[in-house]
């Protein structure tokens, strides 16, 4: 079966900055067959129109006047059930050792993006991979991020790692979206009685659960929280 896969990225200066804004990289994904590509696309393009809503879809924008559009996003997220489905992975900077990684916080970010991936890709299948176009010091980086993931999954084919500019593509739109609603509670950064208060409570709500790290197993919207020192 054919996968498309589209991820976008929070807080990368985590590896980067002494200072940065928060405690947690966040690195998100959404998984879809690829036939449901063009009908997604076409849905969320109807709801563009009934709320006007013309803007690139982030995370950073949900307000009170775009509350019932952003929320209508996630009930579209929703209603694809398992077919469509959200990971991210959540990288503690209080535990994070750049040593282990060259010092080089460049490298560190795709080996997480590489666990991110490699545990979702099933065997039998084909996935293209999209990602947000993000300027890197190694241009190779994806090149080696693609032959990684090949060379640990030799019964499924990468057939490619793209990086494409967000504003162009809906459905890294889509996982900036659900990315912030997941680190807005890894975070600790949502505020009661918010336009982003409404859209993390309507996800929650139709989970049945309050967003937190899960089980490897979850597939609707698995929240990924990386153990860096160890442990069970």
């Amino acid at each position: 079966m054919k996968f498309e896969v589209y991820c976008d990225e929070a807080n990368p200066d985590v590896l980067t900055s002494a200072n940065p804004r928060a405690r947690y990289l966040m690195i998100g994904s959404l998984w879809l067959p690829e036939e449901l590509r063009d009908e997604i696309k076409v849905r969320i393009g109807a709801l563009r129109q009934r709320h006007q809503a013309w803007g690139e879809i982030k995370w950073s924008k949900v307000s009170p006047n775009r509350k019932d559009f952003y929320v209508e996003l996630i009930d579209l997220f929703v209603s694809y059930g398992d077919n469509l489905r959200f990971r991210c992975i959540a990288v503690d900077r209080t535990q994070l050792n750049l040593a282990l990684h060259d010092n080089d916080g460049e490298l560190g970010f795709y080996k997480f993006y590489y666990q991110l991936l490699h545990h979702w890709v099933l065997d039998f299948n084909a996935y293209r991979i999209f990602c947000d176009i993000k300027s890197n010091r190694d241009p190779k980086r994806l090149p080696v991020l693609t032959r990684c993931l090949s060379r640990t999954n030799l019964t499924s084919n990468i057939d490619s790692i793209q990086s494409l500019p967000s504003h162009e593509v809906v459905l890294i739109q889509l996982c900036d979206l659900l990315l912030g609603v997941a680190s807005s509670r890894i975070n600790e950064t949502l505020r009661d009685g918010t336009a982003k208060s409404a859209v993390v409570s309507r996800l929650e709500s139709a989970l049945g659960c309050s967003l937190a790290p899960t089980h490897k197993r979850e597939e609707k919207f698995n929240i990924f929280q990386i153990r860096l020192q160890g442990g069970w």
